[in-house]
């Protein structure tokens, strides 16, 4: 079950010392990206990088990272464990997000990272991870409408409990593009404790030295983000008189390939298949609108696509399959499993998922697949062809294929090239 709040977390880490400084990144989406290009930024640096992110994809112990490589089973398992038992000892109650974000945390002490580069996992001012007091930055990336339930039903109470990872003094880096609404609450928390200064981003610096920047305006945003944050932060811990120029940070940045993002990749090992398909984990109306942009620009002049989709119960799934389907198209509804350590994780039904796809498009193929994922892979291969083929609408959807890859003795972290390398 979801329960926000501080008291768990705190009682969870009373006795873990946090010596490392943090990078605390809240918003709805792009969140992924920018901590994976600030941590590929700082490693690059020669900085001892943390990151944690949720949710996992593969592993449960994938969500922790040092230096660039998912944390040793061994050492979660360690860790972990050792906050369960705390947590039953000292009746805590403890969540499964607030066992992880106390492992992570713990592992970065005992791993002697500099810096940690931590995403919120929902909101910001009732996170676990916004036990962090005093972090070097903080940066709010695009806010739209997702977990209404818990986070308020308009992007100004969404952007008002993001904002609650504000502290006095800190600076915050944000990203100009959103609603103004949603801009007028984060400056409103902002004023109310003193925070930042604040800085407003919409768009990288000119860099001429480099050739390979992306061209989507939200990817150039979240990648503009993550270098203001990585500049500041390097700055601030090495004390230097000027910062370090663009053209020698972006690089790093521009070669991390994050799993799920607008990714290119065979499944060859799985489906006799030899164009590769685009895997996404799109997961609400402005991802889904974003990732239905680039297929619109790239996949759909050489024909209609074939969706292998998946959602979780009580997505908003008209808001998410809008901009994606079109008259023509196929789909095949699938299940995703069961997520390790998130139990009340479910997939929306097949059926639903395919009643809703057919009240808005007129499909030319249609299929229900339940739970076999890897059916589902195979139907969509044969429907499509070597036409473009596009897995979406979930980050656990995304979880499953890759695991079925990895099962296969494919190097899921390595493998695959981005549509656009950070988005």
């Amino acid at each position: 079950m979801i329960e926000l709040g501080l008291e768990r977390i705190t009682r969870l880490l009373k006795h873990t010392t946090l010596p490392w400084k943090a990078i605390h990144v809240a918003g709805t989406n792009g969140k992924g990206s920018i901590c994976a290009a600030i941590s590929a930024m700082l490693h690059a640096q020669g900085v001892r990088c943390g990151r944690f992110t949720s949710p996992h994809l593969i592993d449960q112990w994938d969500c922790i990272t040092i230096n660039e490589r998912p944390v040793s089973e061994s050492l979660f398992r360690d860790v972990h464990s050792g906050f369960i038992s705390l947590s039953k000892k000292e009746n805590i109650r403890a969540s499964e997000f607030e066992l992880l974000t106390a492992t992570a945390f713990e592992v970065f002490t005992k791993e002697k990272v500099e810096i940690a580069v931590v995403e919120t996992g929902m909101g910001g001012r009732l996170d676990a991870t916004n036990v962090l007091e005093q972090p070097l930055v903080t940066i709010i990336s695009k806010i739209g409408l997702d977990h209404q339930a818990f986070l308020g039903d308009t992007l100004a109470k969404i952007a008002a409990e993001k904002a609650g990872i504000l502290k006095p003094g800190v600076p915050c880096f944000i990203d100009a593009t959103n609603d103004e609404e949603a801009l007028q609450a984060i400056q409103k928390t902002a004023s109310t404790i003193n925070a930042g200064p604040l800085s407003y981003i919409d768009n990288l610096p000119a860099v001429p030295q480099l050739s390979s920047l992306p061209q989507q305006p939200h990817q150039r945003t979240n990648l503009a983000l993550a270098l203001h944050a990585t500049t500041l932060a390097l700055q601030t811990l090495h004390a230097l008189p000027t910062p370090p120029a663009p053209a020698s940070l972006l690089p790093a940045a521009l070669s991390t390939r994050l799993p799920g993002r607008l990714q290119h990749l065979s499944l060859a090992p799985l489906i006799p298949r030899t164009a590769p398909i685009l895997l996404d984990g799109a997961h609400n109306a402005d991802s889904a609108a974003v990732l239905g942009a680039y297929t619109d620009a790239h996949l759909r002049p050489t024909g209609p696509v074939t969706y292998v989709l998946a959602m979780s119960a009580g997505k908003d799934h008209a808001g998410i399959l809008g901009p994606l389907l079109r008259d023509g198209d196929s789909v095949v509804a699938a299940e995703f499993g069961p997520v390790e350590g998130m139990p009340w994780v479910r997939a929306m039904g097949a059926g639903e998922l395919l009643d809703a796809a057919r009240g808005m498009v007129r499909l030319k193929g249609e299929r229900e697949a339940g739970g076999d994922v890897l059916g589902a892979l195979r139907v969509a291969g044969e429907m499509a062809g070597e036409g473009p083929l596009v897995v979406a609408g979930s980050l656990y959807l995304v979880g499953d294929v890759l695991r079925l890859l990895r099962d296969r003795g494919v190097d899921v972290y390595g493998i695959g090239t981005v549509a656009e390398k950070v988005g």
